[in-house]
């Protein structure tokens, strides 16, 4: 009976990468990092502005509704309420 042994050290190297020691590669790496970090910077603030002034063209662009369509449907009650207070009301017997 033969017992295989997983090398883990193999698998744990693929997801905890190691910084090149190369200091030029090191160099070019963070500057892509900067780089990829202003484009998505960038990128989220146009899109951004872009649904802001899309949102205002939407209001300032749809056509207007009259108060009329706005009134209150035949089957709602309009009321006003009081509150009453325990000592108003009459003792239980």
């Amino acid at each position: 009976m033969h017992i295989r042994y997983i090398q883990f050290a193999k698998l744990r190297n693929l997801f905890e990468p190691r910084k090149p020691r190369n200091p030029l590669v090191r160099l070019a790496l963070g500057l892509l990092g900067l780089v990829i970090l202003a484009v998505l910077i960038v990128g989220g603030l146009f899109i951004g502005a872009a649904m802001i002034l899309g949102g205002v063209a939407w209001k300032l662009l749809a056509p207007r509704k009259s108060r009329a369509s706005h009134a209150t449907p035949s089957n709602v009650v309009d009321a006003e309420y009081r509150v009453v207070r325990k000592a108003v009301l009459p003792h239980a017997r």
